[in-house]
């Protein structure tokens, strides 16, 4: 199923704290809107593009990246993007594209 941009801009448009793959810590999304998921750390602000999370599920839908959180980070910066990567998957698998897995590890 596509990535539908309306329930992202729902559930991240006012921010939410969104857990980690590794748990215990949180991805702090500021906002969400048409173009992008806005996140930030005290000491970083960074953007998710849309047009590279919509590429990035298209890609999980068709196989060609992995569901896995841990594979998808590679495979996202080698087909999509290599920007915060990482934060992608936190984002994609709160989302319900990846697999809810309690290990990662980062290949990258």
């Amino acid at each position: 199923m596509p990535l539908d941009w309306s329930i992202v801009i729902h559930k991240y448009g006012g921010g939410a704290k969104v857990p980690t793959v590794t748990g215990g810590k949180f991805l702090q999304v500021a906002r969400a809107d048409d173009e992008a998921i806005h996140i930030e750390s005290p000491i970083w602000k960074a953007k998710l593009q849309r047009h590279d999370l919509e590429k990035g599920v298209e890609l999980i839908e068709t196989g060609t990246i992995s569901r896995d959180p841990g594979l998808f980070v590679e495979d996202y910066m080698l087909y999509v993007s290599n920007e915060r990567a990482t934060s992608v998957a936190h984002i994609l698998r709160d989302l319900g594209f990846l697999d809810q897995t309690e290990t990662f590890s980062i290949r990258c």
